[in-house]
């Protein structure tokens, strides 16, 4: 980590990955609560095992803040033991507000700053604070995110996409009306290590994760499944064709694939490629 020490005219200066890593935390993780007049607070409850990282933004902050902890009944546990950082100055929420950090509720109007700011470590924070890095059943990595907000589903997508090259559409899921964005085997892997690299400001628990996963060596025995985007070309000739047979084999494409794709195509009439 960067020697970051805290002063005024430097706070959330978003190009120092503190920083840029504490303010997509808060984004996600955070509340701005708007009092009477100028009086107002920004707070952020963790769980106790994470109590440190409320420390390390407590120190990064040169405005009194302090850190409380608390222990309380909720609809999962009937004791449920954490710690709460809060932050009263009008200058420092002023900021944050300035960034894009709303008032109140926040989760489907976040974005990314309009700012310059150090891209890899404001996601670090945003998936610290909504996200996952780990292993799924059978030993699969994976890194994903779930939020309301599209520009953040979007952000991250466009992110991975230029490291990867994993392609992946940011749709809201009929339960929740969330997004869920994951990434999982080589893409995770790059992802994590990308994200999570050493001595970064993080959660101790995912950075532990996040080292295991890029550590991972794909089984002998697990393919590779190459796969290729859809052209607008190959749209028009599925589209002018009833012949899937011929069209797959002049494609060098699957029957099945052929099918599926020309079913999407003729069911959401769309006349430009998409996903696969």
């Amino acid at each position: 980590m960067a020697d970051c020490e805290p002063n005024a005219h430097r706070f959330m200066d978003l190009t120092i990955p503190e920083y840029a890593y504490m303010f997509g935390f808060l984004q996600a993780d955070g509340h701005l609560h708007q009092g009477v007049g100028q009086k107002g607070r920004l707070s952020v409850e963790l769980n106790i095992r994470d109590i440190d990282l409320l420390y390390r933004f407590k120190h990064l902050t040169p405005y009194n803040s302090r850190v409380a902890e608390r222990t309380r009944s909720t609809n999962f546990v009937e004791e449920y033991h954490s710690a709460t950082w809060t932050l009263c100055s009008l200058e420092a929420r002023t900021k944050l507000n300035e960034l894009g950090m709303p008032y109140g509720r926040k989760s489907q109007t976040i974005a990314p700053p309009s700012v310059e700011f150090s891209r890899r470590d404001y996601l670090r924070g945003i998936i610290d604070a909504d996200g996952s890095v780990g292993y799924a059943g059978q030993g699969i990595p994976f890194v994903c995110l779930t939020t309301s907000s599209t520009a953040i589903a979007a952000y991250l997508s466009a992110y991975a996409r230029e490291l990867t090259g994993a392609e992946r559409t940011a749709n809201r899921n009929a339960r929740d009306e969330v997004y869920n964005i994951a990434y999982e085997k080589e893409a995770a892997q790059l992802l994590a290590t990308d994200l999570y690299y050493p001595r970064c400001l993080s959660l101790g628990r995912k950075q532990v994760k996040a080292e295991a996963v890029s550590s991972w060596t794909r089984p002998y025995d697990m393919r590779i499944v190459h796969s290729r985007r859809w052209t607008a070309p190959e749209d028009n000739a599925l589209l002018q064709s009833d012949d899937i047979p011929a069209v797959a084999e002049k494609l060098g494409r699957s029957e099945q694939s052929c099918r599926m794709r020309r079913w999407r195509l003729r069911n959401s009439r769309m006349l430009t490629p998409s996903d696969q």
